[in-house]
């Protein structure tokens, strides 16, 4: 993937080695996130439903990355080309897109979600619009999808996925979620879930749609495979030894492959309608 020299997103906050340890959401709640986590759920649900810790976070100083800084600089760049995706199509929508704060971290975090933990991986807070992640799960990421190589358009897909959780905030569709599996059986609320972030993986596709034009041969297949490593069934078979599709919170392998694939082929974000689809 083409980044190098790209615009600089000047939303990212990095908290790297700043020690982010919390008191709110306490030790229980980690434990719980990181369970659900290892069953392939979200654990940003868990975090959401935590005290938040101390109020809000600090506000973190953007600056400007030392040039050596090749992981900040490649998080600048992805971050600033979700930007330069998702302003024009609010604005074709006639709506003014609030771009979201990215906060790198090492250990732990404390956001308005409660305490976010490095064994949880990347995750989006909808209490203070940001996106969380500690870059050591990019390490992660190539273990589990048999990397070989620099793994950048994997890497830049998660965090494309992640700004996809903020679309779907802005437009109010995780609010109407959230409302929806309010009371539902837990089956349903789980099939909720899964159509909530198929919908973030085909926005995720969208903006790899818009930047293809940075795209090296393999690229698309490294993001692919990203997405087959974390579906529910890879993860469940992983952790648990048995697959249950009824617990699925993310969707099947193959229905992230194909979901991020719609969004990739048209660019089309009236083609991520998860909601409405008969089949996923």
């Amino acid at each position: 993937m083409r980044w190098q020299g790209g615009r600089q997103s000047g939303n990212v906050e990095d908290r790297r080695g700043m020690g982010g340890i919390a008191v709110g959401g306490g030790i229980g709640t980690v434990l719980i996130a990181i369970v659900v986590m290892l069953l392939g759920g979200d654990p940003g649900t868990v975090l959401e439903q935590a005290p938040a810790a101390g109020g809000a976070p600090p506000a973190g100083q953007p600056g400007q990355p030392p040039a050596n800084d090749s992981a900040r600089l490649f998080v600048g760049a992805v971050l600033a080309d979700t930007e330069d995706t998702w302003n024009p199509i609010f604005q074709q929508m006639g709506r003014e897109y609030a771009e979201p704060k990215l906060v790198l971290f090492t250990g732990s975090q404390p956001t308005a979600c409660g305490t976010g933990q490095s064994a949880m991986g990347p995750f989006y807070c909808p209490g203070d619009q940001k996106v969380y992640i500690d870059l050591a799960f990019y390490d992660d990421l190539a273990r589990m999808s048999g990397a070989r190589g620099d793994n950048d358009f994997a890497q830049a897909y998660v965090i494309a996925h992640e700004v996809g959780h903020h679309v779907q905030h802005q437009l109010g569709i995780a609010d109407r979620v959230d409302a929806a599996q309010r009371g539902a059986r837990e089956e349903e609320a789980n099939a909720l879930s899964v159509r909530l972030e198929l919908q973030a993986d085909c926005f995720a596709g969208v903006w790899g749609n818009k930047t293809a034009y940075q795209l090296d041969p393999g690229d698309v297949e490294e993001a692919l495979a990203a997405a087959t490593a974390i579906g529910d069934d890879r993860l469940q078979q992983k952790s648990q030894g048995r697959i249950v599709p009824e617990s699925f919170t993310h969707g099947s392998s193959a229905q992230r492959v194909r979901w991020f694939r719609r969004g990739l082929d048209t660019g089309d974000v009236r083609q991520c309608d998860t909601f409405a689809a008969d089949q996923l």
